[in-house]
C-alpha cells in the first residue's frame, strides 16, 4: 500500500461548498496580508489561544491546518525526504512536523503559497516531548521566536467531564491549572502588543467569547440531531469542514452564521428524510484527526454496504468542550477551553469517557480508530480507548496510517480493508 490515492470527497450541502470557497478566499487574502504586505502574523497549534490573536487582528496559520493543506495538494512526502535529507528521523511525529518540513525545503516554486514568511512568533503547548524540539528550531529556521505554553498533569480525573463542563469548567479542568495559562497568555499578550503595537481589549474578549458560545451552540444542535437521526443525514466527510473551517474562524460574523447555516440545513435534510447513504444499514466512528490526504475515504462504503462515517471528534467537541459560561472572566473561561483541549482528545480517562459515551449516544454500530505509527501522544490513549470501545459492545478496527503521511495509504486496500471487517462482524 504504498501508492497516495487519495479521492476527493463528494458535496451534498450547500453549506459545504460555501465553507471551502470561504477557506479559499481566506487563503488568498491572508498571503496577501502576510506574504504580500509584510503584515505581523503567527504560526500556532491548534490548542493554542486562538481568541487572542482574533481579538487584535493577527491573522494566525495554524500548524495542523497547514499540514492538511499540504498533505491534500499531495506534497507530505516530498517534504518528509526533506526532513530525512536533513538528519531528522522518519519516524518523527508527522502532523506537526510537516510545516517545519516545508520550510526546510525552501523551494517557493513548489511550496503552497510559495512557503510561509517569517511569522511575528510561534506558540505552541509543550503536550508531548516533540513539539519543543519542532517548533524551536522551525522558529530558528524562520528567524523569530518560539513561545511555549505549560502543559502540566491534571490530577481531576473525571471520566465524565463533558457532563458538566460548560458551567463547572474551574472544578473540571483544576483552578490552578486555569491561572498558570491566564498569567502566560498575558506574557503573550504584551510580546504580542511589543511586536506588533496592537492593543489587547478584554473587553473585545469577552464579545468574542459571547460569539464563539453562540457558534458552537450552533453547531453542537447540530451534533445532537445527526445522532439522534436515522438515517444519518450528513457524513462527517461533510460535517468535518463545516465544523472545522468555522472553527479556524471562531466568533467572526461569517462562522457564527455559517455554523447556523450548517444547523439548519442538517435540520432540513432530517426533515426530509435524507440520508447520506440511500439505505444506511451500518452506523460507523471515526477515532482520530481526518486523513486529510484521501477525504474520499469516508463515502466510499456508503452505497456498497449502507455503512456511513456518522461521528468524529470534530463536530460533538464543540458542546463540552467549546461552549463556556463566561462568569465574568473571560480569561479564565478561555484558559479552561484550551489547557485541556489536547488531553480530552487524545488521553484516558477523559477520551475513553467521552468517546464511549458518545457512540451509545449516536448508536455507533462499530468504530474505526487511526493509530499513526509516529505519533506517540494518539497512539497510548487511543488503545486504551479502543479497549474501553470492546468493553462496551463497539467492535474496533485499527488503521495504521497517518493523517498527513500518504506513503503507506492506499484507497482501495483501505476501504477493502474495511468492508472486509464489517463483514466479519456481521454488520455487512
Amino acid at each position: 500500500m504504498n501508492q497516495p490515492t487519495g479521492q476527493r470527497s463528494r458535496k451534498t450541502l450547500a453549506c459545504t461548498v460555501e465553507a471551502t470557497a470561504y477557506q479559499k478566499a481566506f487563503g488568498a487574502d491572508l498571503r496577501r496580508q502576510v506574504v504580500d504586505e509584510g503584515q505581523p502574523f503567527a504560526i500556532v497549534q491548534a490548542d493554542t489561544p486562538h481568541e487572542i490573536f482574533h481579538v487584535m487582528d493577527i491573522p494566525i496559520v495554524t500548524n495542523q491546518w497547514w499540514s492538511a493543506y499540504i498533505a491534500a495538494k499531495q506534497l507530505s512526502s516530498r517534504y518528509f525526504q526533506v526532513l530525512a535529507d536533513h538528519g531528522y528521523p522518519e519516524n518523527s511525529c508527522k502532523y506537526c512536523s510537516l510545516g517545519f518540513a516545508c520550510t526546510l525545503a525552501n523551494d517557493p516554486a513548489t511550496a503552497p503559497w510559495g512557503g510561509l514568511p517569517k511569522p511575528t512568533v510561534l506558540v505552541a503547548r509543550l503536550t508531548c516531548d516533540c513539539i519543543q524540539h519542532v517548533f524551536g528550531q522551525w522558529a530558528d529556521a524562520l528567524g523569530t521566536e518560539f513561545f511555549p505554553l505549560e502543559a502540566p498533569g491534571w490530577p481531576h480525573k473525571d471520566p465524565e467531564w463533558f457532563r458538566h463542563s460548560n458551567s463547572d469548567w474551574r472544578t473540571v479542568y483544576d483552578p490552578d491549572r486555569i491561572a498558570l495559562l491566564v498569567r502566560e497568555m498575558r506574557d503573550l499578550i504584551t510580546v504580542l502588543e511589543n511586536r506588533t503595537g496592537r492593543r489587547f481589549e478584554e473587553a473585545k474578549l469577552h464579545h468574542l467569547m459571547e460569539r464563539i458560545n453562540e457558534q458552537e451552540s450552533y453547531l453542537w444542535e447540530a451534533a445532537q440531531a445527526i445522532g439522534a437521526a436515522r438515517p444519518c443525514p450528513v457524513s462527517i466527510a461533510e460535517q468535518m469542514p463545516n465544523t472545522m473551517i468555522p472553527q479556524w474562524h471562531r466568533g467572526s460574523d461569517w462562522a457564527v452564521a455559517h455554523a447556523k447555516r450548517f444547523r439548519d440545513e442538517v435540520n432540513e435534510q432530517i426533515a426530509q428524510g435524507l440520508g447520506a447513504a440511500t439505505d444506511e444499514r451500518v452506523r460507523l466512528m471515526w477515532i482520530g484527526a481526518g486523513v486529510w490526504h484521501d477525504p474520499g475515504f469516508y463515502q466510499a462504503l456508503e452505497e456498497r454496504l449502507g455503512a456511513v462515517f456518522v461521528w468524529s471528534m470534530y463536530l460533538p467537541f464543540t458542546g463540552p468542550q467549546y461552549v463556556r459560561e463566561i462568569q465574568g472572566a473571560p480569561m479564565d473561561a478561555l484558559a479552561s477551553r484550551i489547557c485541556s483541549m489536547n488531553e480530552v482528545l487524545h488521553l484516558p480517562p477523559w477520551m475513553n469517557g467521552w468517546m464511549v459515551s458518545e457512540a451509545e449516544r449516536c448508536g455507533i454500530d462499530a468504530a474505526m480508530v487511526l493509530l499513526p505509527p509516529d505519533n506517540r501522544l494518539s497512539q497510548s490513549g487511543t488503545k486504551m480507548t479502543a479497549a474501553s470501545l470492546e468493553a462496551a459492545g463497539v467492535p474496533v478496527l485499527t488503521l495504521d496510517a497517518d493523517m498527513v503521511d500518504a506513503k503507506n495509504w492506499n484507497h482501495d486496500a483501505m476501504v477493502a480493508r474495511v468492508a472486509d471487517f464489517l463483514t466479519a462482524q456481521g454488520l455487512a
